[in-house]
């Protein structure tokens, strides 16, 4: 005879899995959190790092391609993800999307500070060589190119730090 107050066990038939976790909005509502709010400008400033540093001819195609890489990968994973709180596939898809939040921000935010560095760094060689004989060799309209992208580029890596920390918040109060 088993305790009056321990509930009997369930069958292994009878046991559910647990919905998915997500503490976003889907569909447009998406838009009035700060997390959709820093996903736009993400793809907006990560949009304008990948024009602006294809209009500068990539200089130093090395570095610079490794920008590129960075930029439009994050450009379209960020629209795709987007994209899935957009349809509400979030509902279909079984998992923890919290975690998922921070751990996609926290790997593209570590990839895009090391590609803002490398930015940094081509702009402020190309101005240091800029009176030189040097191979590096930049008229005025692509330093300037070179410089508006390093400063999206920071901009953007400051949007993804932020939306780590808004997804470490969530997964850790969950």
């Amino acid at each position: 005879m088993a305790d009056p107050g321990v509930p009997p066990m369930p069958s292994p038939a009878t046991v559910s899995y647990p919905a998915a976790s997500y503490s976003l909005p889907t569909g447009v509502e998406v838009f009035r959190t700060y997390t959709g709010a820093f996903i736009c400008l993400e793809i907006i400033f990560g949009g304008l790092v990948w024009i602006l540093v294809a209009a500068s001819n990539v200089p130093v195609p090395v570095v610079q391609g490794w920008v590129m890489f960075v930029s439009v990968t994050a450009f379209v994973c960020s629209l795709l993800y987007l994209c899935v709180f957009l349809c509400g596939l979030v509902n279909m898809i079984q998992t923890n999307w919290n975690f998922v939040d921070l751990a996609y921000h926290f790997f593209t935010f570590v990839f895009y500070f090391g590609a803002f560095v490398l930015q940094a760094a081509v702009t402020s060689l190309a101005n240091l060589e800029k009176n030189s004989t040097s191979i590096l060799r930049l008229d005025n309209r692509r330093i300037g190119l070179n410089v508006a992208a390093t400063i999206f580029a920071f901009a953007v890596t400051a949007c993804y730090g932020c939306s780590t920390l808004l997804g470490f918040r969530r997964w850790r109060g969950q």
